[in-house]
């Protein structure tokens, strides 16, 4: 049993469960047709908000963070395996003394999820369009404006010669190792629940994150490491970034990291967000 278990006050003068806050899990999955789908737990009716519809999930314990305990709370109600879970980002609800966090996660199949626990009465995936059919568990209620715009995944292209050229660190006597030095600080940055501040609707986002290096440096690409996926331009990196962004995948935002004006341009024509290389070095600097 974990210590978390218990009821606290907040600043506003509410009563919560969750002595040391508390977490769910948002999980939705896109179909082949485009359909959205979102996975909803029915609460057992002996329980706070019983009969109503939500996300799965509960009170987080002294030693955990938001992520850990959603998708911790969501496999002891439910029979999903949460090792399939995909995690977008987090939507944290302060007040005061007391917060709940929204972990948004993708899953790449429509499982068949069933209860697991006497507090879930039922488990569904329920149409995007037709949660709001549903009786809502009233804190879930409030925040499903938000959090229906947060289903969406963020991918951050880095211009490796850019962001290596932006720091005289002696990179040009050794282009293919200072764009490896960048690729394996670029694989820390998803470590633990760090995740970056983004662009999408999340307090904290959890991106793929895709290194497009040239030139000299694309030998890099030969070895791949977890957490990035190294891309080797067969000509421009520019024209590969900017044909990457112009091809976007649906439910999918783009972070361009460059100072390259030309390629700002060509990124944010085709709806990219861009940002310069000193918000991702100050980010890589701080592990």
């Amino acid at each position: 049993m974990g210590d978390g278990d218990g009821w606290a006050d907040c600043d506003l003068g509410h009563t919560h469960w969750g002595r040391f806050g508390a977490a769910g899990l948002l999980a939705y999955h896109r179909d082949a047709d485009g359909q959205m789908w979102i996975l909803l737990q029915q609460r057992a009716w002996w329980g706070l908000g019983g009969g109503t519809w939500g996300m799965f999930g509960g009170a987080t314990h002294s030693h955990e963070d938001g992520v850990t305990g959603a998708l911790r709370e969501t496999a002891e109600e439910c029979t999903l395996d949460t090792g399939l879970v995909r995690v977008r980002g987090t939507r944290v609800e302060d007040h005061g003394g007391w917060s709940f966090t929204s972990v948004i996660g993708a899953l790449d199949e429509k499982a068949d999820v069933k209860p697991a626990s006497r507090e879930t009465r039922r488990a569904e995936w329920v149409r995007l369009e037709e949660v709001e059919d549903r009786k809502l568990f009233a804190p879930f209620e409030r925040s499903w404006p938000l959090l229906r715009d947060a289903m969406k995944g963020l991918v951050l292209v880095v211009d490796g010669a850019n962001v290596v050229g932006s720091r005289p660190d002696g990179w040009w006597k050794d282009r293919a190792g200072a764009n490896a030095r960048l690729r394996d600080a670029l694989a820390a940055l998803n470590e633990g629940v760090r995740g970056v501040p983004g662009p999408v609707a999340f307090d904290r986002c959890f991106p793929e994150i895709v290194l497009v290096v040239e030139g000299a440096a694309r030998p890099v690409a030969d070895e791949q490491v977890d957490g990035v996926r190294v891309v080797a331009a067969p000509g421009s990196g520019d024209d590969h970034i900017a044909g990457i962004v112009r091809n976007a995948e649906p439910d999918t935002e783009y972070l361009v990291v460059t100072a390259d004006r030309e390629l700002r341009a060509r990124c944010e024509e085709a709806g990219a967000h861009v940002t310069g290389p000193r918000w991702l070095t100050d980010r890589l600097e701080r592990r």
